[in-house]
């Protein structure tokens, strides 16, 4: 198999997948009373997301023949739809949008919900039995989605009154990205296989492929280690920046700085 082939012939084009983005996008027509903003691309770009991470060569590659590709497929499942979908929800006139229980809308469970999941589908027991199930691969997927919806929930949430304030919010994800480096430099350095089943991909048809590459089940690895370390933080560091930003325009924020003679005192 090329190149060429596995991207045109792994799509699964799996008509339930469809079915559901489409409804998801049917709803949020009604939702927004057919009236589209700016922040309907958010949600639009979030579905279109969703399916590519499903359908498309990262999920046929995830499934047991790539960990890194396992691992992109995580972390938009986390990092990237779950803000996007949250960003593109209009602001409610009513409580019951994702209205949920107090202990769970706290910021430490949001936190927890997060940094846990990566962590728990990354167990190597665990995380070989989701590769190779497709039960069980399911379950993950969106577990990994509502969990990464609950962690995004305080910084983009649609309550904003139930958003954490901009300081706390930066403390929040800063001590996120410190979990997922740590998460990540075991993955890259680990001597063992976090997932098993990547070191005898199910597919032969696609390991001349990647042995064309140079990439060895070691390699794989420590570039899906480098995967959760490296663009994960930037992530983090991308949302830390803009509560920063929100926090310096707030109304009444005045940033002043000591005067010459202050100094000289």
């Amino acid at each position: 198999m090329t190149l060429r082939q596995l991207l045109l012939s792994t799509w699964d084009w799996n008509l339930l997948l469809i079915a559901g983005c489409i409804a998801a996008l049917f709803f949020y027509a009604i939702l927004c009373k057919l009236k589209f903003s700016g922040k309907s691309v958010f949600f639009i770009n979030g579905v279109v997301l969703f399916f590519v991470a499903l359908d498309s060569p990262i999920s046929f590659l995830a499934k047991g023949t790539l960990f890194s590709a396992h691992m992109i497929q995580h972390l938009l499942l986390v990092l990237m739809i779950p803000p996007l979908l949250l960003l593109g929800l209009p602001a409610p006139s009513h409580r019951p949008i994702l209205s949920l229980a107090s202990w769970i809308k706290h910021p430490l469970a949001a936190w927890v919900s997060g940094a846990g999941a990566m962590w728990f589908w990354h167990i190597p027991a665990i995380c070989d039995a989701a590769a190779s199930n497709e039960f069980i691969h399911t379950l993950q997927t969106f577990s990994l989605l509502f969990l990464g919806i609950l962690f995004w929930r305080p910084i983009v949430g649609p309550h904003i009154e139930e958003r954490l304030s901009s300081l706390t919010g930066i403390l929040y994800l800063f001590t996120a990205c410190i979990a997922c480096t740590l998460l990540g430099i075991w993955i890259s350095f680990s001597t063992l296989s976090v997932c098993p089943v990547f070191m005898r991909p199910e597919d032969p048809s696609v390991s001349p492929l990647i042995q064309g590459w140079g990439l060895t089940p070691a390699l794989d690895q420590q570039i899906g280690g480098l995967l959760m370390w490296v663009p994960t933080c930037l992530v983090y560091l991308g949302a830390i920046l803009f509560l920063l930003y929100r926090f310096y325009r707030q109304p009444g924020k005045v940033v002043s700085f000591p005067s010459k003679e202050k100094r000289k005192k």
